[in-house]
């Protein structure tokens, strides 16, 4: 069976060799980057299936890296940092962190947070199989296509960036016209794990859906409750492209 891979950027060794011998006792194939340069390198060459992320790097900012690596790869981040404060926490999590942890920790902790994450890494391909089942992989509504495949959008004949995570609760939110989600529901569903803290990300990631997309009389704030995407009768698909 092949080992999971996880890549540790954290500049103090002393604390990478804790995460990384704990991590190798519980199966998993570590590799270490002591700085954010050398992290997206060796990112790009061990293609690991999580990374372990230190906030405070001697170059980079583990945001920055964050920001970088959510915008180019699907790779799940569990943030390690001195940082406590709940704003850090819904900073690092809007950025696209996974999952937060704060030093002093326990590896007990690390471990079962990993396997959490681990345990809905799939959650995108189940998505992605949703949406199949609402249409096939390519959706459309308005002026905007959704290339479920390629996990692009495109508004009009240009190309939306879009965050793994945006791109994701767009299509959870759209294969499921007219329900209305609570934002712990979302956040469980679509970022993957329980998140028991501030759901100001959710608030923040939909924002940013309805600014970049321009849908803001599609994806609705349903009172004290949560979202939904209202139902269309524009909305089509095209199964064979």
């Amino acid at each position: 069976m092949t080992k999971t891979k996880i890549l540790i950027i954290e500049d103090e060794a002393a604390i990478a060799d804790i995460l990384e011998y704990g991590l190798n006792e519980e199966g998993y194939h570590t590799k270490i980057a002591y700085t954010g340069i050398d992290g997206l390198k060796v990112l790009a060459d061990f293609e690991p299936d999580l990374l372990i992320l230190d906030w405070m790097l001697p170059d980079l900012s583990g945001l920055d890296i964050c920001k970088k690596v959510t915008s180019s790869y699907n790779i799940p981040i569990l943030m390690i940092t001195a940082k406590s404060d709940i704003t850090d926490k819904v900073l690092g999590l809007e950025f696209g962190a996974d999952d937060y942890i704060t030093k002093p920790f326990d590896m007990r902790e690390v471990g079962a947070r990993i396997r959490t994450i681990l345990r809905r890494v799939d959650q995108a391909g189940r998505i992605r199989e949703e949406a199949e089942e609402a249409g096939g992989p390519i959706l459309r509504f308005k002026d905007i296509e959704i290339v479920t495949c390629e996990r692009v959008v495109r508004k009009g004949d240009k190309k939306i960036e879009l965050t793994p995570k945006e791109y994701d609760l767009l299509l959870k939110l759209y294969s499921h016209r007219g329900k209305i989600f609570t934002r712990s529901e979302l956040l469980d569903e679509v970022w993957g794990y329980f998140y028991s803290g501030d759901t100001r990300t959710v608030d923040t990631h939909v924002q940013r859906l309805r600014k970049k997309l321009d849908i803001g009389d599609l994806i609705t704030t349903v009172f004290s409750i949560g979202y939904k995407f209202n139902k269309q009768t524009d909305s089509s698909y095209d199964a064979h492209d």
